[in-house]
C-alpha cells in the first residue's frame, strides 16, 4: 500500500491529510482513493496535480508499498 499525502482542498474533501491506499499504479491509487473519498474528492482531484515520491508523476507510473503519492491542489493567492 502506498502512502498517499492529500493537501488543502484535497485533504478537507477527504478528511484526512494522509492515508495507506493500495494499488500498483497512480492510477490505482486515484481510483481507490475516489471510491473511498466520493464525488466531491473526485471533482478536486481533477485540478490537482500528483507526485510520486517528490516529482511530478504519469497515472501509468508502476508504484510499490515504499512510494508516497501526493495531492496537489491549485495555489492561488500573493499580491
Amino acid at each position: 500500500m502506498a502512502l498517499l499525502r492529500l493537501f488543502a482542498s484535497a485533504r478537507e474533501a477527504a478528511g484526512v491529510g494522509t492515508t495507506k491506499v493500495d494499488g500498483d499504479t497512480v492510477a490505482q491509487v486515484l481510483e481507490a482513493a475516489v471510491s473511498r473519498f466520493g464525488a466531491d474528492f473526485e471533482a478536486i482531484l481533477e485540478t490537482c496535480q500528483v507526485w510520486c515520491n517528490g516529482e511530478p508523476t504519469q497515472l501509468h507510473q508502476e508504484i510499490s508499498a515504499e512510494d508516497e503519492i501526493a495531492i496537489l491542489p491549485p495555489i492561488s493567492g500573493g499580491a
